[in-house]
């Protein structure tokens, strides 16, 4: 068969054998046939795609020999004479033709009967009509057009192709509806809250006004909208109109699907607006507590708020891109006054030396920061005076060299990531700057970059180590705002031993020269407005200001309705803990003794055989003191296996424990 006979005999959507770059031959159907370029375009599916290539006709007719040969074979049938063609059919349909004259539709049917053998057939048809012919190695062959007895493979693979497309279609045109819909709903919230806004008067803070003295500040800093929040198209809920005022507009929906704003009020010491700097924000907080420490006061500043609030940014310096600049942050600013108040004569012949200090709490354990993060020990002695053991601190000349101690501190903390942040701290951060004169304490202040707080709900995780982790956080903080209610109200009792944070803390919160700030950080989104009123709930109550800070200015008539997909009032981190949340914190208190327990008891016991095994290595030992030192040893480890088995009992109640919180929570 020539070459132009054979590509003339191929048709669209036929199946031919190809080869692919690699070597590898497969099957593939003919989508179109150039005849300039001398090539055939052929689509087959790999791996759910649809892929295609060019093949020249050469390489076509050789791969396709058995295809072409048979093909070949119905073009060459003989044209015989008119006569013998249709006594041949006659033969072949068993027909016989009678003598009698034909009714007209007779000689109608004979003639193109004659007519089609005559004919002759295309080479498709004849493929068609002979596919139960093909012999094995073509009768996977097949043909589009529905002139096959069965449909081609290529054909369903069309059809499901095209019928994801329309479900891939119709998701898309839902999911834009919806997005239009919400930002109609969020256009609609974004116009009351305009309209809200043009009805109040301005006073914001200014780095003019005076700093008032409080024994507990709380304050509370707005950060502007980020990129990812800007992209998404979400408003600011969040307004400031003066210093000490700050407004929620939380947005609802009634029953009856009308939209209306929850504007809630919250009054503290200082209100930051998006607007103020980091030397504004230590201006009004920590700025007046690095005096205090001159004075003999033991002063600490906490940053408090939900992960991606703007903690670090305001405590540890700006950022720019993934590089923090320290000397811009709370940290520096206060080293830098503190050796600016040291050069003053009222001070100077003090003799005061300071010395900083960098460690992280992480799950309820101590790591200092400053020795490569090695594990310590918090210890009460017999002043009751709290310590952490092995801690170290340096002395420092400037305030460029705190700042070298928060670069390398800040490097080595603890970060994960989280459902806002994805690269969030996970340890409460605490820089130390302590005043010595003659070896004696004088002087302390405790700054403290928290670990961002958690609803209950995203506590719930089913990863051990998260769920801990979270656990531990909420736990400290609820700690931590019950000291600071105790120290505000002059309580006989402070209960620093609830967390390590706040035990390591304990000298803030007790005497009458303790002195504390509190900035809690929000992020003004419209999809943080929860975390944001949870974390204004904590820090108003931590000074329970009796204003108008609890209430909101909304409506009694929009109090009354029904509100669509509320869920029942949630318990913030203030209520009382739930059976389930004490149980699991208790659980978990018991499996983080018993650890420090057994890991010590583990340590003491190497360090034993440690000493048998230097006192056989001399060249003469006493036997008897070896037998009894080995002794000694085998007693320790037996004490030491009940106590794995204890700590093995306490995970299983840890783990049930934590079923139940999640259930709860389901």
């Amino acid at each position: 068969m020539n070459s132009s006979t054979a590509i003339n005999s191929l048709t669209t959507g036929l199946s031919i054998k190809i080869s692919r770059s690699n070597g590898r031959v497969h099957s593939a159907n003919i989508t179109g046939i150039n005849h300039q370029k001398g090539v055939v375009m052929v689509e087959w599916v790999e791996n759910a795609a649809t892929k295609g290539k060019e093949v020249d006709f050469g390489e076509l007719i050789r791969l396709n020999a058995d295809l072409f040969e048979y093909m070949n074979s119905l073009d060459q049938t003989e044209v015989l004479p008119l006569k013998e063609n249709v006594d041949i059919q006659k033969k072949n349909s068993r027909q016989t033709i009678s003598r009698i004259p034909a009714p007209p539709a007779f000689s109608q049917r004979s003639y193109s009967l004659r007519r089609s053998v005559q004919t002759k057939p295309t080479a498709l048809q004849q493929v068609c009509e002979t596919e139960e012919s093909l012999p094995p190695a073509l009768a996977k062959v097949s043909f589009p057009n529905g002139s096959a007895r069965r449909k081609s493979t290529v054909v369903q693979q069309m059809e499901k192709m095209k019928s994801k497309r329309e479900t891939d279609k119709a998701k898309n045109t839902e999911m834009r509806a919806k997005r239009a819909k919400e930002c109609d709903v969020k256009w609609e919230f974004q116009k009351m809250i305009e309209d809200f806004r043009d009805s109040l008067e301005y006073t914001p803070l200014s780095f003019s006004d005076p700093s008032e003295d409080h024994r507990i500040c709380v304050c509370v800093r707005k950060r502007p909208l980020n990129k990812k929040e800007i992209a998404k198209k979400e408003i600011d809920v969040i307004t400031i109109p003066e210093k000490g005022l700050l407004l929620v507009h939380e947005p609802k929906q009634k029953v009856d699907l009308t939209k209306y704003l929850d504007n809630q009020t919250f009054r503290f010491d200082y209100s930051f607006d998006d607007s103020a700097t980091n030397e504004m924000v230590y201006r009004f907080t920590a700025r007046p507590l690095v005096q205090k420490i001159f004075e003999g006061s033991m002063a600490t500043c906490f940053a408090y708020g939900q992960t991606g609030s703007g903690k670090t940014h305001t405590m540890g310096g700006d950022f720019c891109g993934k590089s923090q600049n320290s000397s811009k942050g709370i940290y520096a600013f206060a080293a830098r006054d503190v050796f600016m108040l040291l050069s003053q004569p009222r001070y100077s012949i003090l003799g005061l030396e300071p010395y900083v200090s960098f460690f992280e709490i992480y799950n309820g354990k101590v790591f200092d920061l400053l020795n490569k993060k090695a594990k310590l020990r918090v210890l009460e002695d017999s002043k009751q005076q709290v310590q952490v053991v092995g801690l170290q601190e340096r002395q420092v000349a400037s305030a460029d060299d705190v700042i070298k101690v928060i670069d390398i501190g800040s490097a080595c903390r603890t970060s994960g990531q989280t459902f806002a942040n994805s690269s969030s701290s996970r340890s409460h951060a605490i820089l130390q700057i302590v005043l010595r004169r003659r070896g004696k304490l004088h002087g302390k202040f405790s700054l403290v970059d928290l670990a961002g707080n958690e609803r209950g709900a995203d506590v719930c995780s089913s990863d051990r180590q998260t769920l801990v982790e979270g656990a531990e956080i909420n736990r400290s903080l609820l700690a931590l705002k019950e000291c600071i209610r105790a120290l505000g109200q002059n309580q006989t009792h402070t209960p620093f031993r609830m967390s390590k944070l706040t035990q390591v803390l304990r000298d803030s919160f007790i005497g009458e020269n303790s002195r504390t700030c509190m900035i809690a950080m929000i992020s003004p989104g419209i999809n943080s407005c929860e975390y944001t009123l949870n974390t204004l709930r904590y820090a108003d109550r931590v000074k329970e200001l009796n204003e108008t800070s609890n209430g909101s200015n909304s409506d009694s008539s929009d109090k009354e309705d029904m509100e669509v997909g509320e869920e029942s009032t949630a318990m913030d981190e203030d209520t009382v803990l739930s059976n389930q949340m004490t149980s699991f914190y208790d659980a978990m208190s018991c499996v983080s003794e018993l650890e420090e327990k057994v890991v010590e008891e583990f340590h003491e016991m190497i360090q034993r055989g440690m000493q048998v095994l230097k006192m056989v290595e001399q060249p003469s030992y006493d036997l008897q003191s070896v037998v009894t030192r080995v002794k000694e040893v085998l007693m320790e480890a037996v004490a030491l296996q009940e106590n794995v088995k204890s700590l093995e009992s306490a995970i299983v109640a840890e783990e049930k424990a934590s079923s139940h919180l999640k259930n709860r929570r389901r």
